[in-house]
């Protein structure tokens, strides 16, 4: 059987600060929330929506993505500085609940076009120039890994990739031995 070849994609990577920037522009502590996981943890639309209240541990800033892509569970870690806002969305929910839910109704699940509505609104209203999708907040999260020194191998299992060779596409993008060329120009 043929197998076309992918074309040879460069993910967008935005920089520490302009990240900020667009979660600075979301008034709304359940999106802030929201869209900083997306990067803080390295999650996937689907994972931050199907994210429950019992895969969390505060104590230990860590999430348990139950049944990712590939229907895999996996480690994945968050950042101290989302603690107490994470603290102030789960507060009054049991463990089977969903972190995010939507406001109307029952208290169902967000879908994942919302989030990508929020962050499109947040892009759009940083100014950031950048085509980003969601999908680059995940791909930040990886090079700004590799970027530290973290081994490769931790960001493959952060990020749940089966092969190593899906996680070295961001070696291209974060050698920092290409960072410091300059242009003889």
């Amino acid at each position: 059987m043929n197998k076309m070849k992918k074309p040879d994609h460069i993910p967008t990577v935005l920089s520490h600060d302009e990240i900020l920037q667009i979660i600075k522009k979301i008034t709304n502590l359940k999106h802030r929330v929201m869209i900083s996981l997306l990067y803080s943890a390295g999650l996937r639309v689907s994972e931050v929506v199907n994210l429950k209240v019992g895969n969390i541990s505060l104590e230990n800033l860590t999430l348990v993505i139950k049944q990712g892509k590939g229907q895999k569970d996996r480690l994945s870690i968050f950042s101290e500085s989302l603690k107490s806002q994470l603290l102030e969305i789960i507060e009054d929910k049991c463990a089977s609940e969903y972190v995010f839910t939507s406001d109307c109704g029952a208290k169902s699940k967000l879908t994942i076009r919302t989030v990508q509505h929020v962050f499109k609104k947040a892009l759009n209203a940083s100014g950031i120039k950048k085509d980003a999708s969601c999908h680059d907040l995940r791909h930040s999260f990886a090079s700004h890994l590799l970027e530290s020194g973290t081994d490769i191998r931790y960001i493959q299992q952060l990020l749940g990739h089966k092969n190593i060779s899906t996680t070295t596409i961001y070696a291209r993008v974060t050698t920092p031995a290409l960072k410091g060329i300059r242009s003889p120009f």
